[in-house]
Protein backbone atom coordinates (compact mmCIF):
# COMPACT_ATOMS: atom_id res chain seq x y z
CA UNK A 1 0.00 0.00 0.00
CA UNK A 2 1.41 3.98 -0.89
CA UNK A 3 1.63 6.16 1.47
CA UNK A 4 2.47 9.76 1.75
CA UNK A 5 6.15 8.68 3.37
CA UNK A 6 6.61 6.72 -0.27
CA UNK A 7 5.71 9.70 -2.44
CA UNK A 8 8.66 12.00 -4.00
CA UNK A 9 9.80 14.59 -0.95
CA UNK A 10 6.68 13.46 1.01
CA UNK A 11 4.16 14.98 -0.93
CA UNK A 12 0.47 14.81 -0.31
CA UNK A 13 -1.18 11.87 -2.65
CA UNK A 14 -4.09 13.26 -3.80
CA UNK A 15 -6.97 11.62 -5.80
CA UNK A 16 -10.08 12.58 -7.44
CA UNK A 17 -13.56 11.16 -7.50
CA UNK A 18 -15.53 11.71 -10.79
CA UNK A 19 -13.63 12.31 -14.12
CA UNK A 20 -16.63 14.41 -15.78
CA UNK A 21 -16.09 18.10 -17.27
CA UNK A 22 -14.40 19.30 -13.62
CA UNK A 23 -13.11 16.00 -12.34
CA UNK A 24 -11.02 15.51 -16.12
CA UNK A 25 -9.70 19.01 -15.49
CA UNK A 26 -9.21 18.33 -11.60
CA UNK A 27 -7.15 14.78 -12.92
CA UNK A 28 -4.61 16.58 -15.01
CA UNK A 29 -3.42 19.33 -12.27
CA UNK A 30 -3.27 16.07 -10.03
CA UNK A 31 -1.13 14.70 -11.95
CA UNK A 32 1.11 17.87 -13.73
CA UNK A 33 1.40 19.78 -10.98
CA UNK A 34 3.92 18.97 -8.70
CA UNK A 35 2.21 19.89 -5.46
CA UNK A 36 1.13 16.25 -4.81
CA UNK A 37 1.67 12.71 -6.22
CA UNK A 38 -0.88 11.41 -8.30
CA UNK A 39 -3.04 8.88 -6.02
CA UNK A 40 -6.08 7.87 -8.65
CA UNK A 41 -9.35 8.40 -9.85
CA UNK A 42 -12.87 7.24 -9.20
CA UNK A 43 -15.61 7.12 -11.88
CA UNK A 44 -18.17 4.19 -12.09
CA UNK A 45 -17.99 5.18 -15.85
CA UNK A 46 -14.30 4.65 -16.58
CA UNK A 47 -11.72 7.39 -18.08
CA UNK A 48 -14.01 8.40 -20.94
CA UNK A 49 -12.43 11.82 -21.69
CA UNK A 50 -8.17 10.07 -21.18
CA UNK A 51 -7.90 12.33 -18.76
CA UNK A 52 -5.61 9.89 -16.63
CA UNK A 53 -2.44 8.39 -18.06
CA UNK A 54 -2.06 5.24 -16.77
CA UNK A 55 -5.44 2.97 -17.08
CA UNK A 56 -4.38 1.15 -13.89
CA UNK A 57 -5.48 4.17 -11.76
CA UNK A 58 -8.88 4.51 -12.73
CA UNK A 59 -11.27 2.78 -10.17
CA UNK A 60 -14.94 2.28 -10.16
CA UNK A 61 -15.49 2.72 -6.67
CA UNK A 62 -14.22 4.88 -3.94
CA UNK A 63 -14.31 1.58 -1.92
CA UNK A 64 -11.89 0.16 -4.55
CA UNK A 65 -9.20 3.26 -4.34
CA UNK A 66 -9.26 2.78 -0.97
CA UNK A 67 -7.87 -1.02 -0.84
CA UNK A 68 -5.31 0.11 -3.65
CA UNK A 69 -3.99 2.85 -0.83
CA UNK A 70 -5.38 5.91 1.00
CA UNK A 71 -5.07 9.09 -0.52
CA UNK A 72 -4.11 12.07 1.73
CA UNK A 73 -6.53 14.53 -0.29
CA UNK A 74 -9.71 13.77 -2.37
CA UNK A 75 -11.41 16.03 -4.85
CA UNK A 76 -14.82 15.36 -5.35
CA UNK A 77 -16.43 16.24 -8.52
CA UNK A 78 -19.43 13.92 -8.93
CA UNK A 79 -23.13 15.40 -9.45
CA UNK A 80 -23.99 17.38 -6.70
CA UNK A 81 -26.09 14.89 -5.60
CA UNK A 82 -23.51 12.40 -5.00
CA UNK A 83 -21.72 14.81 -3.39
CA UNK A 84 -22.76 14.17 0.90
CA UNK A 85 -22.02 10.00 0.23
CA UNK A 86 -18.73 10.44 -1.34
CA UNK A 87 -17.84 13.02 0.83
CA UNK A 88 -18.92 10.81 3.90
CA UNK A 89 -17.52 7.84 2.70
CA UNK A 90 -13.77 9.76 2.03
CA UNK A 91 -14.15 11.48 5.51
CA UNK A 92 -14.90 8.47 7.00
CA UNK A 93 -11.63 7.10 5.63
CA UNK A 94 -9.42 9.71 7.11
CA UNK A 95 -9.37 11.51 3.51
CA UNK A 96 -8.81 15.21 3.58
CA UNK A 97 -11.87 16.18 0.90
CA UNK A 98 -12.12 19.35 -1.53
CA UNK A 99 -15.75 19.63 -2.97
CA UNK A 100 -16.69 21.22 -5.92
CA UNK A 101 -19.58 23.88 -5.65
CA UNK A 102 -22.14 23.79 -5.07
CA UNK A 103 -21.43 21.72 -1.44
CA UNK A 104 -24.53 20.08 -1.81
CA UNK A 105 -27.93 20.41 -3.45
CA UNK A 106 -29.75 21.49 -0.17
CA UNK A 107 -28.93 23.51 3.16
CA UNK A 108 -30.05 20.39 4.86
CA UNK A 109 -27.75 17.95 2.85
CA UNK A 110 -24.68 20.75 3.35
CA UNK A 111 -25.36 21.21 6.70
CA UNK A 112 -25.01 16.85 7.26
CA UNK A 113 -21.91 17.24 5.01
CA UNK A 114 -19.83 19.60 7.15
CA UNK A 115 -21.05 17.66 9.91
CA UNK A 116 -19.80 14.77 9.07
CA UNK A 117 -15.97 16.10 7.85
CA UNK A 118 -15.92 17.76 11.20
CA UNK A 119 -16.60 14.68 12.98
CA UNK A 120 -14.21 12.79 11.12
CA UNK A 121 -11.74 15.17 12.13
CA UNK A 122 -10.54 15.67 8.68
CA UNK A 123 -9.98 19.06 6.54
CA UNK A 124 -12.75 20.10 3.73
CA UNK A 125 -13.07 23.20 1.35
CA UNK A 126 -15.47 23.80 -1.01
CA UNK A 127 -14.22 24.10 -5.09
CA UNK A 128 -15.48 27.99 -5.92
CA UNK A 129 -12.71 28.14 -8.35
CA UNK A 130 -13.46 31.87 -9.12
CA UNK A 131 -11.79 33.08 -6.36
CA UNK A 132 -8.93 31.65 -7.25
CA UNK A 133 -9.04 33.84 -10.63
CA UNK A 134 -5.94 35.98 -11.34
CA UNK A 135 -8.38 39.28 -12.75
CA UNK A 136 -10.75 38.57 -9.16
CA UNK A 137 -7.89 38.16 -6.73
CA UNK A 138 -6.59 41.96 -8.46
CA UNK A 139 -9.85 43.51 -8.37
CA UNK A 140 -10.43 42.54 -5.04
CA UNK A 141 -7.08 43.58 -3.52
CA UNK A 142 -7.58 47.04 -5.32
CA UNK A 143 -11.48 47.37 -3.93
CA UNK A 144 -9.81 46.93 -0.44
CA UNK A 145 -6.73 49.17 -0.43
CA UNK A 146 -9.48 51.95 -1.26
CA UNK A 147 -9.01 52.78 -4.83
CA UNK A 148 -12.32 52.90 -5.61
CA UNK A 149 -12.91 54.67 -2.62
CA UNK A 150 -16.84 54.18 -1.54
CA UNK A 151 -17.84 50.97 -3.34
CA UNK A 152 -21.52 51.88 -5.00
CA UNK A 153 -22.09 48.48 -6.72
CA UNK A 154 -21.66 45.34 -7.78
CA UNK A 155 -22.41 43.44 -10.62
CA UNK A 156 -21.81 40.19 -12.25
CA UNK A 157 -22.67 38.38 -15.50
CA UNK A 158 -22.18 34.54 -15.99
CA UNK A 159 -24.06 34.16 -19.66
CA UNK A 160 -23.16 30.98 -21.95
CA UNK A 161 -25.09 28.00 -23.87
CA UNK A 162 -26.94 25.14 -22.26
CA UNK A 163 -24.19 22.74 -20.05
CA UNK A 164 -25.57 18.91 -21.65
CA UNK A 165 -23.42 17.52 -18.19
CA UNK A 166 -25.97 19.04 -15.74
CA UNK A 167 -29.12 16.83 -14.88
CA UNK A 168 -29.75 17.58 -11.01
CA UNK A 169 -29.74 21.44 -10.57
CA UNK A 170 -30.47 24.74 -12.24
CA UNK A 171 -28.40 27.73 -12.94
CA UNK A 172 -28.84 29.17 -9.78
CA UNK A 173 -26.84 26.18 -7.94
CA UNK A 174 -24.41 25.22 -10.78
CA UNK A 175 -23.75 28.78 -12.24
CA UNK A 176 -24.95 31.13 -9.45
CA UNK A 177 -23.52 30.05 -6.54
CA UNK A 178 -19.75 31.71 -7.67
CA UNK A 179 -21.84 34.93 -8.09
CA UNK A 180 -23.29 34.17 -4.98
CA UNK A 181 -20.35 34.12 -3.46
CA UNK A 182 -18.30 36.94 -5.56
CA UNK A 183 -20.73 39.70 -4.65
CA UNK A 184 -20.17 38.90 -0.84
CA UNK A 185 -16.27 38.27 -0.76
CA UNK A 186 -15.93 41.57 -3.36
CA UNK A 187 -18.45 44.16 -1.43
CA UNK A 188 -19.31 42.25 1.82
CA UNK A 189 -21.96 39.92 3.23
CA UNK A 190 -25.69 39.87 1.20
CA UNK A 191 -28.64 41.35 3.74
CA UNK A 192 -31.66 41.29 1.43
CA UNK A 193 -32.20 40.12 -2.15
CA UNK A 194 -34.92 39.69 -4.93
CA UNK A 195 -34.69 37.09 -7.87
CA UNK A 196 -36.45 36.60 -11.02
CA UNK A 197 -36.24 32.98 -12.51
CA UNK A 198 -37.00 32.02 -16.12
CA UNK A 199 -37.12 28.03 -17.64
CA UNK A 200 -37.54 28.16 -21.32
CA UNK A 201 -35.90 24.37 -21.75
CA UNK A 202 -38.34 22.25 -20.92
CA UNK A 203 -36.13 21.24 -17.65
CA UNK A 204 -37.55 20.66 -14.04
CA UNK A 205 -35.03 23.68 -13.38
CA UNK A 206 -34.45 27.07 -14.11
CA UNK A 207 -32.09 28.23 -17.11
CA UNK A 208 -32.16 32.05 -16.29
CA UNK A 209 -32.12 33.60 -13.06
CA UNK A 210 -31.51 37.93 -12.10
CA UNK A 211 -31.00 38.77 -8.79
CA UNK A 212 -30.93 42.45 -7.15
CA UNK A 213 -30.11 42.97 -3.33
CA UNK A 214 -28.08 45.10 -1.01
CA UNK A 215 -25.17 44.72 0.86
CA UNK A 216 -23.88 45.12 4.23
CA UNK A 217 -22.29 48.23 3.63
CA UNK A 218 -25.49 49.55 1.69
CA UNK A 219 -23.76 49.01 -1.84
CA UNK A 220 -26.16 47.04 -4.07
CA UNK A 221 -25.38 44.27 -6.59
CA UNK A 222 -26.99 42.18 -9.55
CA UNK A 223 -26.14 39.30 -10.51
CA UNK A 224 -27.43 37.71 -14.21
CA UNK A 225 -27.37 34.14 -15.09
CA UNK A 226 -28.47 31.58 -17.82
CA UNK A 227 -28.00 28.82 -19.86
CA UNK A 228 -29.56 30.49 -22.63
CA UNK A 229 -27.19 33.11 -24.39
CA UNK A 230 -25.53 31.88 -27.57
CA UNK A 231 -21.84 33.20 -26.44
CA UNK A 232 -19.74 32.89 -23.32
CA UNK A 233 -20.30 36.08 -21.03
CA UNK A 234 -17.87 36.06 -17.84
CA UNK A 235 -17.95 39.86 -16.38
CA UNK A 236 -17.52 41.45 -12.92
CA UNK A 237 -17.72 45.09 -11.85
CA UNK A 238 -16.79 47.14 -9.25
CA UNK A 239 -18.17 50.77 -9.17
CA UNK A 240 -16.87 53.17 -6.65
CA UNK A 241 -17.24 57.22 -6.52
CA UNK A 242 -13.87 56.87 -8.09
CA UNK A 243 -14.42 55.25 -10.92
CA UNK A 244 -15.20 51.26 -12.24
CA UNK A 245 -13.04 47.80 -12.07
CA UNK A 246 -14.10 45.43 -14.69
CA UNK A 247 -12.82 41.39 -13.94
CA UNK A 248 -13.18 39.44 -17.20
CA UNK A 249 -12.89 35.70 -16.27
CA UNK A 250 -12.83 34.15 -19.37
CA UNK A 251 -9.62 36.23 -20.45
CA UNK A 252 -8.43 37.13 -16.73
CA UNK A 253 -7.80 40.97 -17.51
CA UNK A 254 -8.69 43.45 -15.46
CA UNK A 255 -9.56 47.09 -16.46
CA UNK A 256 -9.81 50.48 -14.42
CA UNK A 257 -12.48 53.06 -15.67
CA UNK A 258 -11.44 56.35 -13.69
CA UNK A 259 -13.88 59.40 -13.10
CA UNK A 260 -12.96 62.14 -15.40
CA UNK A 261 -13.50 65.63 -13.90
CA UNK A 262 -16.63 67.97 -15.11
CA UNK A 263 -16.10 71.27 -15.46
CA UNK A 264 -18.23 74.37 -16.82
CA UNK A 265 -18.14 77.70 -17.56
CA UNK A 266 -21.90 77.89 -16.87
CA UNK A 267 -22.23 79.42 -13.09
CA UNK A 268 -25.03 77.93 -11.81
CA UNK A 269 -23.87 74.54 -13.45
CA UNK A 270 -20.91 74.47 -11.26
CA UNK A 271 -22.34 73.24 -7.98
CA UNK A 272 -23.70 70.23 -9.76
CA UNK A 273 -21.29 67.20 -9.24
CA UNK A 274 -21.65 64.87 -12.12
CA UNK A 275 -18.85 61.61 -13.74
CA UNK A 276 -17.72 61.97 -17.41
CA UNK A 277 -15.38 59.48 -18.71
CA UNK A 278 -11.61 59.49 -17.59
CA UNK A 279 -8.47 57.63 -18.04
CA UNK A 280 -8.95 53.78 -18.91
CA UNK A 281 -6.07 51.28 -17.46
CA UNK A 282 -5.93 47.39 -18.02
CA UNK A 283 -3.23 45.96 -15.85
CA UNK A 284 -0.44 43.21 -16.72
CA UNK A 285 -1.23 40.75 -13.98
CA UNK A 286 0.33 36.88 -13.56
CA UNK A 287 -1.56 34.23 -14.94
CA UNK A 288 -1.46 30.95 -13.38
CA UNK A 289 -4.42 28.26 -13.31
CA UNK A 290 -7.03 28.83 -11.31
CA UNK A 291 -7.26 25.25 -10.31
CA UNK A 292 -3.97 25.20 -9.75
CA UNK A 293 -4.16 27.99 -7.00
CA UNK A 294 -7.30 26.15 -5.30
CA UNK A 295 -4.96 23.00 -5.28
CA UNK A 296 -2.41 24.73 -3.53
CA UNK A 297 -4.78 26.58 -1.18
CA UNK A 298 -6.29 23.43 -0.05
CA UNK A 299 -2.74 21.89 0.82
CA UNK A 300 -1.40 24.30 2.53
CA UNK A 301 -4.64 24.37 4.76
CA UNK A 302 -4.09 20.61 5.16
CA UNK A 303 -0.29 21.52 5.99
CA UNK A 304 -2.00 23.83 8.87
CA UNK A 305 -0.27 27.16 7.31
CA UNK A 306 -1.21 30.15 8.87
CA UNK A 307 -2.93 32.06 5.35
CA UNK A 308 -4.36 28.98 3.59
CA UNK A 309 -6.18 30.29 0.16
CA UNK A 310 -9.18 27.75 0.35
CA UNK A 311 -13.00 28.64 0.53
CA UNK A 312 -14.07 27.76 4.25
CA UNK A 313 -17.16 24.55 4.88
CA UNK A 314 -18.81 27.44 6.35
CA UNK A 315 -18.37 29.79 3.53
CA UNK A 316 -19.71 27.12 1.21
CA UNK A 317 -22.85 26.18 3.29
CA UNK A 318 -23.28 30.36 3.28
CA UNK A 319 -23.77 30.49 -0.39
CA UNK A 320 -25.57 27.09 -0.51
CA UNK A 321 -28.05 28.81 1.79
CA UNK A 322 -28.10 32.09 -0.06
CA UNK A 323 -28.80 29.70 -3.72
CA UNK A 324 -31.82 28.71 -1.66
CA UNK A 325 -33.06 32.03 -0.63
CA UNK A 326 -32.38 33.29 -3.94
CA UNK A 327 -35.34 30.16 -5.35
CA UNK A 328 -37.11 31.43 -2.61
CA UNK A 329 -37.21 34.71 -3.47
CA UNK A 330 -38.03 33.75 -6.91
CA UNK A 331 -41.31 31.50 -6.39
CA UNK A 332 -42.54 34.25 -3.67
CA UNK A 333 -42.03 37.33 -5.46
CA UNK A 334 -40.93 38.92 -2.16
CA UNK A 335 -37.81 40.53 -1.23
CA UNK A 336 -36.13 37.75 1.42
CA UNK A 337 -33.86 39.41 4.29
CA UNK A 338 -30.52 37.31 4.69
CA UNK A 339 -28.62 37.30 8.13
CA UNK A 340 -24.95 37.35 6.76
CA UNK A 341 -22.77 34.33 7.94
CA UNK A 342 -20.27 36.36 10.24
CA UNK A 343 -18.29 33.10 11.11
CA UNK A 344 -14.43 32.85 11.22
CA UNK A 345 -12.28 30.23 9.35
CA UNK A 346 -12.47 27.47 11.74
CA UNK A 347 -9.41 25.94 9.83
CA UNK A 348 -6.75 28.24 9.90
CA UNK A 349 -6.34 31.85 9.55
CA UNK A 350 -8.50 34.51 7.23
CA UNK A 351 -6.73 34.25 3.80
CA UNK A 352 -8.87 33.72 1.01
CA UNK A 353 -11.95 33.38 2.46
CA UNK A 354 -12.82 36.17 4.64
CA UNK A 355 -11.28 40.31 5.18
CA UNK A 356 -12.61 43.27 5.29
CA UNK A 357 -15.07 42.48 2.38
CA UNK A 358 -16.95 40.14 4.56
CA UNK A 359 -18.12 36.84 3.97
CA UNK A 360 -20.60 35.51 0.63
CA UNK A 361 -23.67 36.26 3.27
CA UNK A 362 -26.33 33.12 4.02
CA UNK A 363 -27.59 31.83 7.41
CA UNK A 364 -24.79 31.82 10.12
CA UNK A 365 -22.47 29.33 9.72
CA UNK A 366 -22.91 26.24 12.19
CA UNK A 367 -20.20 26.17 15.28
CA UNK A 368 -18.28 23.06 14.58
CA UNK A 369 -14.89 22.28 15.92
CA UNK A 370 -11.76 22.18 13.66
CA UNK A 371 -9.28 19.61 13.10
CA UNK A 372 -6.24 20.12 14.24
CA UNK A 373 -3.59 21.15 11.96
CA UNK A 374 -2.36 18.49 9.73
CA UNK A 375 -5.32 16.09 10.53
CA UNK A 376 -5.01 12.49 10.00
CA UNK A 377 -2.59 11.19 7.37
Amino acid sequence: MSTTADSPAGLLRGAVVGLGMMGRHHARVLQTSGVVTFAGAVDPEGDRHGAVRDPDAVFPTIRTLLEHGRPDLAIVAVPTEDHLAAAVELAEAGVHVLIEKPLAESPERARALVDAIRTAGVHGAVGLVERCNPALIELRRRVQAGQLGQVFHVATERLGPFPARIRDVGVVKDLATHDLDLVGWLGGGVTTLSAQTQHRMNRPHEDLVNVVGRLEGGATFTTMVDWLSPTKVRQTRVLGERGMLVADTLTADLTFYANGEVTSDWDSMRSLRGVSEGDVTRYALSRREPLLAELEGFVALIGGEADPQAVTLEEGLAVVDLAEAVLRSAQSQETVHVLPSRGTRPDAGTGHGSGAAGNAGGNPAPSVPAPAAGGPR
